[in-house]
């Protein structure tokens, strides 16, 4: 019978098969190698691969400046500071190096290692190609100075490095058994470019209809983005400046030039043989922007022992024998005492109000009712939505019982409006100050989102519909007992049971995601629970947990993608 390597690791030394490319990672914190969710959801799923001994190499690239270091000021301004750290401290440098033409230009990128250890000891190898190499000029070394900086001719020179830069890498690594490359979301796309090129060149003279097939029988295409403005678009002359015209020319009789720009997602989709959406919902939303492509979805999820607080990761050892290695165990916490859920949380809830406390000088009660509010800031994330009606607001505070909002995200450096909403938050905070509770938490990061995830009383989120792909914050919420108030978009349509595993803002309609509808479920339904049924929602926590929690987890999605898009 074959291995599945799935299940058992019998061979470490086993070449990798597929190749991940991502922009970005999240692996630790002391890695500033990623800006929010897609680098998060990288570094979970790169985690469950190792988990499973799915054989699996990643590439991204290295950001010396990192995203950037957040800092508010006492009006709710945001400014940007470089984060300062070490790549020596954190990775293991290779001796070797591998060549990208950039503007005209040879630009030598090094490659720095970062090793996974899964469950079994199975490893997955993470490389970063780093620009910044003696020899090159000062331009070229600055391509992988900052995630997501920069203009667009910065930007594509950042994803030809990734694309093209990161086949070489692995063909100079000697990975010559990779039969799947993976593209999470079109940042690396231009890699089925080379893989084009290098395909012309073993077959000589063969046309381009077969060297395209076999391109598209190695590729795969993940997108998280349901937002046009999110999908990267070059114009051709840019392209050309990039790239040069010899690739700029074969992209044209690809199709991929067609209106004068080049379009990252339009490449990778078109140049794989299975594309997916990040969850049903989001499913249906990218088949309206690609009716001629075939599109699947796999439902994100999150890596159970990364995202379980200590207390709940004791519960569970002491109830759920099994877990680490198996999140849909999960289930069966159906039967643990609600007494001992409860209890769990008050210890993940104490450690975060403590946090907080030290960060913000915040004086915060852990009796009263704490929502959750924490992801990239930007207008269609609606962060401000709880804030539209301040005297309503106060209304409910005054009926049912206190209330504390902690809040952390941060704002693309050019993201005006979204700048604003922090000043907003800002705003709302002094005028509600002694009747509501509301704390921003600045430079929202890892070890931020994993307290703020485990000890909320409720996650909130409600952004405009249908521009949720999938989200991942509720889902490490509820794997910690935190239930979701959330409009009906990503996940939450997959996850949601009304008053069991958490709440819905509005229906499932386009639009339908008011402010009122918000205040609504919180006076009709979040704060009588809380306040007045504490047995009743230690059972929302306790579902939240075994139906949601032991689903949304990323050892199921590493499944779902082996066996539905790599064929393992």
């Amino acid at each position: 019978m074959a291995e599945d390597p799935l299940t058992e690791v019998s061979r470490p030394e086993r070449c990798a098969q597929v190749a991940y490319f991502t922009m970005e990672v999240a692996l630790v914190d002391a890695l500033p190698t990623y800006s929010g969710g897609l680098g998060v959801l990288a570094g979970d799923y790169l985690r469950s691969a190792a988990d499973l001994g799915l054989p699996l190499v990643a590439v991204t690239l290295l950001y010396r400046q990192g995203y950037f270091r957040q800092e508010i000021d006492e009006h709710g301004r945001q400014s940007e500071q470089p984060v300062r750290w070490s790549p020596e401290a954190a990775l293991q440098p290779l001796e070797l190096a591998v060549g990208v033409e950039i503007e005209g230009r040879s630009v030598r990128a090094r490659a720095w290692r970062y090793e996974i250890v899964g469950a079994t000891g199975w490893r997955v190898r993470v490389y970063f190609l780093d620009s910044d190499v003696e020899g090159n000029e000062a331009g070229a070394r600055s391509i992988t100075d900052q995630l997501y900086g920069g203009d667009g001719r910065h930007r594509l020179s950042q994803e030809a490095l990734l694309g093209i830069g990161g086949v070489e890498l692995l063909r100079a690594l000697g990975e010559e058994e990779i039969s799947t490359f993976h593209m999470n979301e079109g940042h690396s796309a231009l890699l089925a470019l080379r893989l084009a090129e290098i395909e012309q060149d073993k077959r000589g003279d063969a046309a381009l209809a077969a060297v395209m097939a076999e391109v598209r029988r190695r590729c795969v295409f993940t997108t998280h983005t349901p937002v046009a403005a999110g999908h990267d678009r070059f114009p051709a002359d840019l392209v050309a400046a990039v790239l040069g015209e010899g690739r700029t020319t074969a992209l044209r009789q690809l199709g991929f030039l067609e209106g004068g720009q080049l379009d990252m997602t339009d490449l990778g989709v078109g140049c794989s043989r299975f594309v997916n959406a990040v969850s049903r919902r989001h499913r249906e939303v990218t088949r309206r922007m690609f009716p001629q492509v075939g599109v699947r979805s796999i439902t994100n999820g999150v890596h159970s022992v990364r995202w379980a607080s200590e207390s709940v990761g004791r519960l569970f050892d002491d109830y759920l024998e099994g877990w680490r290695r198996d999140s849909s165990l999960l289930r069966y916490a159906a039967t643990i005492p609600l007494e001992d859920v409860a209890g769990a949380h008050r210890e993940s809830k104490s450690r975060l109000l403590d946090e907080v406390a030290r960060r913000t000088d915040a004086d915060l009660d852990p009796a009263a009712l704490t929502i959750g509010l924490a992801r990239r800031v930007t207008p269609y994330k609606q962060t401000t939505l709880l804030f539209s009606d301040l005297d309503r607001l106060r209304a409910l505070v005054n009926v049912a019982g206190p209330l504390q909002v902690l809040c952390a995200g941060k704002a693309h450096p050019r993201d005006w409006l979204g700048k604003e909403m922090i000043e907003q938050l800002s705003e709302a905070a002094r005028a509600l100050a002694g009747e509501v509770t509301v704390v921003f938490v600045e430079n929202y990061d890892l070890e931020l989102a994993a307290l703020l995830c485990a000890g909320s009383d409720v996650w909130l989120n409600n952004p405009a519909k249908p521009n949720e792909a999938s989200g991942t914050s509720g889902m490490k919420a509820a794997l910690n007992g935190v239930p979701s108030l959330s409009v009906l978009d990503g996940w939450w349509i997959e996850g949601w049971i009304e008053g069991v595993t958490g709440w819905a803002v509005g229906g499932a309609d386009e639009g339908d995601d008011s402010a009122g509808a918000l205040y609504d479920k919180l006076e009709l339904a979040v704060l009588p629970t809380f306040y007045g049924d504490a047995a009743r929602f230690a059972e929302i926590r306790r579902s939240a947990i075994a139906l949601n929690g032991s689903f949304f987890a990323t050892d199921r999605m590493v499944r779902e993608y082996a066996r539905a898009a790599y064929l393992l």
